[in-house]
């Protein structure tokens, strides 16, 4: 019986010819599926959300209140509609930009404190990394608020995605407007980011000197 064999070139390119993961994907810290840990893992990092809010210093120390004492704010109909309507428009993000859902929490490379959960993480054809991170509202934009852009760029910088797809979604008495969400291309801006970096850490060095004296007192 005759039998076959790879030469040793043949197993070095079937080898080469399998995509090596993406270095996000060695960085996933948890899973919105298990909530009480994705809860815990983001109350001990900087999340694009609390970035968001970061853009001065007295935000600063908003920010610190907030992350030592948590929020009262478990939602409202207006995020109900949100999470509700999150998987179909991803689907809708999916079917026309390729850029698959997500419910992963990421840390930075170099900063296991700096947190992000994208909507959607793809990788185009074209090799570029791509997010996506989808909003409703019940307004129309004259522009993208500010904070949005902030979390973009936050997401961007953990992840380290050259791009995102911002898409958004308007609603009347929580009834979409359009048959189709609104969306827009941001790129990634070092400037901003670096930014935000500064804000972050800013954040952490006054988080533990808060939690220092509060030990010190007890």
């Amino acid at each position: 019986m005759a039998t076959s064999s790879l030469s040793l070139f043949e197993l070095e390119e079937a080898v080469s010819s399998i995509a090596a993961p993406l270095p996000h994907t060695r960085r996933i810290v948890a899973n919105s599926a298990d909530r009480v840990a994705w809860l815990r893992a983001r109350a001990r990092g900087i999340t694009a959300t609390d970035v968001a809010k970061l853009a001065t210093p007295k935000s600063l120390q908003t920010a610190v209140f907030d992350k030592l004492n948590g929020s009262n704010f478990s939602g409202n109909t207006y995020t109900d509609h949100g999470r509700a309507r999150e998987p179909e428009i991803a689907a809708w993000v999916l079917e026309n930009y390729g850029i698959e859902p997500s419910n992963n929490l990421f840390h930075a490379a170099d900063q296991p404190r700096h947190l992000a959960t994208p909507d959607g993480v793809g990788l185009a054809t074209s090799g570029v990394f791509e997010l996506a991170e989808i909003k409703t509202t019940s307004k129309p934009w004259r522009s993208i608020p500010r904070s949005y852009l902030r979390q973009v760029w936050w997401q961007q910088y953990v992840l380290g995605a050259d791009r995102t797809l911002l898409v958004w979604e308007q609603h009347t008495d929580f009834v979409p407007v359009n048959a189709v969400p609104e969306c827009r291309w941001i790129e990634r801006d070092e400037d901003q980011i670096a930014i935000l970096i500064g804000f972050a850490n800013d954040l952490i060095g006054l988080l533990e000197r808060e939690y220092l004296d509060r030990q010190a007192a007890s």
